[in-house]
């Protein structure tokens, strides 16, 4: 798409999201987005699902029906718009009636929908009203829709006021393939009903083409078909077996299937439905060109052989029991003429009707009574198509400053109060109301790109009680992660107000504040420790009773050469060994301390510096992976193709997701059931302060 180089127009800008964004607050800045530079937009297409926006405007907005809104069809819409409105600046003004003064009938689109929406005001018996509302239009769209002609071009039985014809159309749509009424109701368009009579006449010829001499007398010509269809090439396979070996009856073993190939159905049920057995010959082969009718026959196909029999054999050849080469060439010339005619057969979408019903169609000139009631129906399709775009327009003026604010640029994101489009609703979880949730069609999918977002991720599983499910996923900005674990349970509100069981499937973890990544060291430390507490008492438990079980088969043992011999209580190499080590970490503690004191009235700074050593590579990192923070991989894994790098920093992300907090003002009544206020933390901590205060007053006063 090329851009006007010289630019008439002045645009405004604001700086949200670390990016420039226009400001659309003026008419101008309507009629002129097709010079803003394609760069400059925040997105350049969108997909029509997973997005909380009407319906309807989406249909008109994607106007190739591929299921996407791209820029180009953006500016189709607000070129349009500035075409046939005065003033396109009313569509920053939502609204959901537009006045006939507003239109431009200069304009051909214009004049067509001045033209349409007086005709349908006059219909209302609203004509002197001025100005017209989507209400209007869409009450006046299902009264059309419910007329006799509606102008899409199908009618149904009840359009007809002919009995016959009523009568002739329900045929037509009980033999044709079914296409809808605008008023919900099975009918016939022009195609349908052409294609309807074409087979009929194809049928009527197909069937005068029929000898009464292709079927022998007293042979139900379309069994005999079928029953010949089923083993015809059966029957050929085993004859030209059997001319084989009759060549060279050396031939005959190698014909007939080895003994190997039984081993494989062996184990199975031998019938007509057995695969295996259906590929061996019809019989044994011989070198004599008999097939026996009664005996003899391959299990899989003996029910379809004794169909050929009763239909075709006895009543033409009579009730023998071996059929011969040549008259199985006879009975198949027999019938060669009538099963090449039924191979020829047309029609068949009116197989159900004979010879007499279908030449009635042909003989009381329906069809082109049928046809003149589709061309009266169309005739109507001029109004509908200008109600088309009254609606279109009144839909624009009402929805369009939404998509344009969440298209070329995003403000109902970054204001709170509105919400964008791509937001599914809120999912309260652990304390906090996450708002930033979108909805995904594959979870595992999405997370793969998803998660170059930098954002705390949790993925989720939502349920209604009438089975309906969904999956969306949700931002964490606030709060800490420790509790965001794959099967917490929450509640979702949809858009709608609709609430979900929501439960977490899939976290992606990423850091949600420098804050946390201050004390995720000691975190880690800590459940480290409880790890290793936690199995060095397991370990414990289990020696001791392993230790247990021993004392008690030592004292239930009797004969002294089994009790074990006594050992010492105490290993001095392992006491010498504890000492060592005890002695080693005495010194390195009485360092570390003695560097401290060394410091004097900067102790307490060198203790804080210290702290932020163990925890600055921490805290490093979480802060570059939160400048890194981004809405546009996530828009891009739902399906999005965003212009730019929405970020997100730490005062936006907090209003993304709310902490609880008790409101301000309200009252705290303890109880008898709360548990009791713990105080020897404080107690220790004022105890830790006081011997600080005491070692640096002691070091001090030495010095």
């Amino acid at each position: 798409m090329s851009v006007t180089q010289s630019i008439p127009h002045r645009w405004t800008f604001t700086r949200l999201g670390g990016f420039n964004q226009v400001v659309l607050h003026k008419a101008d800045d309507i009629r002129y987005l097709h010079q803003l530079d394609p760069k400059l937009w925040v997105s350049l297409a969108c997909p029509t699902t997973g997005l909380y926006f009407d319906k309807q405007t989406l249909k008109y907005l994607d106007r190739d029906g591929d299921g996407r809104i791209r820029l180009p069809e953006v500016i189709q819409v607000t070129n349009w718009v500035s075409r046939v409105l005065h003033n396109p600046g009313l569509i920053l003004e939502p609204k959901d009636t537009i006045r006939l003064a507003d239109l431009n009938t200069d304009d051909a689109d214009g004049a067509a929908i001045h033209a349409a929406a007086l005709r349908l005001l006059e219909l209302l018996g609203k004509a002197d009203a001025g100005e017209i509302s989507l209400a209007d239009v869409t009450n006046q769209q299902n009264i059309l829709a419910n007329a006799r002609f509606n102008g899409d071009g199908i009618i149904t039985p009840s359009t007809a006021e002919d009995e016959t014809l009523q009568h002739v159309i329900q045929i037509i749509v009980a033999n044709s393939a079914m296409v809808t009424d605008a008023s919900g109701q099975a009918g016939v368009n022009e195609a349908i009903v052409n294609q309807f009579y074409s087979d009929v006449k194809a049928r009527l010829a197909w069937l005068a083409a029929a000898q009464p001499g292709w079927v022998p007398d007293g042979v139900d010509g379309q069994r005999a078909a079928e029953a010949l269809s089923a083993v015809r090439s059966k029957i050929d396979d085993y004859f030209s077996r059997c001319r084989a070996a009759q060549y060279d009856p050396r031939a005959a073993e190698k014909l007939n299937r080895a003994s190997g190939d039984w081993s494989s159905i062996a184990a199975q049920d031998i019938s007509e439905t057995c695969v295996e057995m259906a590929e061996f010959p019809l019989a044994i082969i011989t070198p004599t060109n008999e097939l026996s009718l009664v005996r003899g026959l391959n299990p899989a196909w003996e029910s379809r052989v004794n169909m050929l029999h009763d239909a075709v054999i006895k009543p033409v050849l009579g009730d023998i029991e071996i059929l011969t080469y040549e008259q199985w060439n006879n009975l198949k010339a027999r019938f060669d003429d009538y099963q090449n005619w039924l191979n020829g057969e047309a029609g068949q979408l009116v197989s159900a009707l004979n010879s007499d019903e279908l030449q009635a169609l042909l003989d009381n000139n329906s069809q082109s009574a049928i046809l003149e009631l589709i061309q009266q129906d169309l005739a109507v399709r001029p109004l509908v198509d200008a109600m088309n775009k009254v609606e279109e327009l009144l839909r624009y003026r009402l929805h369009l400053k939404t998509l344009l604010n969440n298209f070329v640029s995003l403000p109902d994101f970054f204001d709170r109060d509105t919400r964008a489009i791509f937001e599914a609703g809120v999912l309260y979880l652990d304390g906090r109301a996450c708002e930033l949730t979108l909805e995904v069609t594959d979870a595992a999918k999405h997370a793969t790109f998803g998660g170059l977002s930098r954002c705390y991720l949790a993925y989720c599983t939502c349920t209604r009680k009438d089975g309906t499910t969904k999956e969306i996923v949700a931002a964490f900005t606030e709060g800490p992660h420790d509790f965001l674990i794959v099967g917490r349970n929450g509640v979702f509100f949809d858009r709608n107000g609709q609430d979900w069981d929501a439960t977490i499937t899939k976290v992606v973890e990423n850091p949600i504040s420098v804050m946390q990544a201050f004390f995720s060291p000691y975190k880690k430390l800590i459940r480290f420790i409880e790890k290793q507490a936690e199995k060095s008492a397991q370990e414990a438990e289990s020696a001791s009773e392993t230790k247990l079980q021993e004392q008690s088969t030592k004292a239930l043992t009797t004969d002294p050469e089994q009790t074990p011999p006594t050992k010492p209580k105490f290993d001095i190499g392992v006491l010498a060994a504890l000492g060592v080590a005890v002695g080693g970490i005495a010194t390195a503690l009485g360092l570390m301390l003695q560097a401290l004191f060394d410091l004097g009235w900067l102790m307490p700074v060198g203790i804080f510096g210290l702290a932020l050593l163990v925890s600055a590579p921490s805290m490093f990192i979480a802060w570059l992976k939160l400048r890194q923070r981004s809405l546009a991989p996530l828009l891009d894994a739902s399906g999005w193709a965003l212009n730019t790098n929405i970020r997100i920093n730490s005062f936006f992300g907090s209003r993304l997701t709310k902490v609880a907090h008790i409101p301000k003002g309200s009252q705290r009544i303890i109880t008898r059931h709360a548990a009791p206020k713990r105080r020897w933390p404080a107690v220790v901590a004022m105890l830790i302060l006081v011997g600080i205060a005491a070692a640096v007053w002691w070091y001090l006063t030495r010095v």
